[in-house]
């Protein structure tokens, strides 16, 4: 089988989370690509795991000549993998590796340890076996790991170049315009909450999440005209009046068919929470797959063990907008209609289900 053809069957994979630890992501994908790149795996003078390195190891050495290390690889948990590229470059320097590869068998971080700056400068590309296309990813895994590539020095000479090619710089400008019309139409729910925080700092009042996103991508909001009577009422009355009608927009109907079963939701969050049950009930290893995947919010996690890990620094929100789920898991709620929709189009990829006929919701 070829390697996109693998590539291709390790993404449907990770989308259901069957990667739940580190040896389901060393042994299920990164041997597998290895040996679809030409490497002979089961030769340990060649493909050296666990390899020792002053008394630590790293998880594979790659070697050419036998038992000389050229490629250094450090393997994470999907999602764990922040943080591991120091102790992967401390290996590397001591022996003088010329190329380490981090990667969570989603992500695949290239770095070239000798060059200057700090560890993210030194990085030569970052590749997203999800985001990117199955072409890109065949592309740059041949182009760095390819066997024979290594042997005869061509794919270190590639990342040397990548490295230095300053059509990088020009590729970071002209994203960034991008990236930004991207994080307005469909935003992060952290920079929803950073948002809703300052105008509660500047008027006393917080704003839904909807209200929040609505404005990032029209540039407006909604203006409601009331009769003003001259009734004189204390500002913890009006706090609590405002509040009750805020929350009104997240109170529409949001039934829903799973499976050819209607269920009746309150909401779109009350949609969200039954649905997660419904799922984790017909799959005990639904919400740990769900939790393994990396594709959660910057700055939070969407399941969790505990309500902290939903809202980090912000006991407030732990407290107030979290549920509990079968199994001691939780689940934040604190999200816009929009966040809530893709918060459930992943849990559909992880339990195997299609959006829009085997789970049909109308969120509005």
């Amino acid at each position: 089988m070829e390697l996109k053809n693998h590539i291709e069957q390790i993404r449907d994979s990770i989308r259901l989370g069957q990667f739940v630890n580190e040896a389901s992501v060393s042994q299920g994908i990164v041997l597998r690509i290895l040996q679809s790149l030409g490497w002979p795996i089961f030769d340990a003078c060649i493909v050296s795991p666990e390899y020792s390195v002053e008394g630590r190891r790293v998880d594979y050495a790659l070697c050419h000549p036998p038992k000389k290390p050229k490629v250094f690889i450090e393997v994470k948990q999907i999602g764990q993998s922040e943080g591991a590229d120091r102790q992967l470059f401390e290996y590397a320097f001591h022996i003088g590796v010329p190329m380490a590869v981090l990667t969570d068998g989603q992500e695949w971080h290239f770095y070239l340890p000798a060059e200057q700056g700090l560890y993210q400068e030194r990085r030569v590309y970052k590749l997203d076996l999800l985001e990117r296309s199955l072409d890109e990813c065949v592309l740059r895994l041949t182009r760095y790991l390819d066997y024979k590539r290594s042997c005869s020095g061509g794919a270190l000479e590639a990342a040397r170049k990548d490295y230095e090619n300053i059509a990088r710089d020009r590729e970071i400008a002209s994203t960034l315009p991008v990236a930004w019309t991207k994080l307005i139409q469909e935003p992060d729910a952290f920079l929803v909450e950073l948002l809703a925080d300052r105008v509660e700092n500047l008027c006393g009042y917080k704003p839904d999440p909807d209200t929040v996103v609505s404005f990032l991508s029209t540039g407006t909001t909604t203006q409601i005209h009331t009769e003003v009577k001259p009734i004189p009422v204390s500002k913890t009355k009006i706090k609590k009046q405002l509040s009750k009608d805020a929350s009104r927009k997240h109170l529409a109907p949001a039934p829903f068919h799973l499976q050819g079963h209607r269920y009746n939701a309150r909401s779109a969050r009350d949609a969200m929470i039954k649905i997660f049950k419904e799922l984790a009930e017909k799959d005990t290893s639904f919400l740990e797959r769900f939790a393994s995947r990396s594709k959660h919010g910057k700055k939070r996690r969407f399941v969790a063990r505990s309500r902290d890990e939903l809202y980090p620094g912000r006991p407030d929100l732990a407290a107030s907008h979290s549920h509990q789920l079968p199994g001691g898991w939780w689940l934040g709620t604190n999200y816009s209609k929009k966040n809530i929709e893709n918060i459930i189009k992943m849990a559909c990829e992880v339990a195997g289900l299609n959006y829009g006929s085997d789970l049909i919701i109308k969120l509005d």
